[in-house]
């Protein structure tokens, strides 16, 4: 329970801190001046100095806010896995193998005929050829 909630302040958190970044006026004409104009909404409404400083100081929270939560979540999704090994189950809960069905009884081995090479066969000769003068 404590994991969802500590999750929701997690998406919230970087849905604030990615709209305290987008906002913040550059030093020349970066993404805030394209959603707003010459000036962003945060600047009409605070004034320009009042939204940098506002900005600035949220995008600071919100940044250190992400770190501790998402810290605290890893923390804690760690926890959840303990390793656990099928020889430290009780023997009652351990399932038996699967019972194969039996197979066709083998055929005896047969031995291989005694004479596997065909009969007419010749070693290959080689010849060489004369050497021309």
């Amino acid at each position: 329970m404590i994991y969802g909630i500590l999750f929701t302040l997690l998406v919230l958190d970087c849905i604030v801190l990615g709209a305290a970044i987008l906002l913040q006026s550059g030093k020349g004409s970066g993404m805030a001046a394209s959603f707003g104009g010459a000036s962003s909404s945060a600047d009409a409404v605070l004034g320009v100095r009042q939204a940098g400083n506002f900005l600035t100081a949220a995008s600071w929270w919100a940044g250190g806010i992400f770190l501790v939560l998402s810290f605290a979540l890893s923390m804690m999704s760690t926890r959840n896995r303990v390793p656990t090994s099928v020889l430290d189950q009780p023997t009652s809960t351990r399932t038996a193998p699967a019972q194969t069905p039996a197979a066709a009884p083998a055929l005896p081995l047969q031995q291989a005929p005694a004479n596997t090479a065909p009969a007419n066969s010749a070693p290959a000769q080689t010849t060489t050829p004369a050497p021309r003068q």
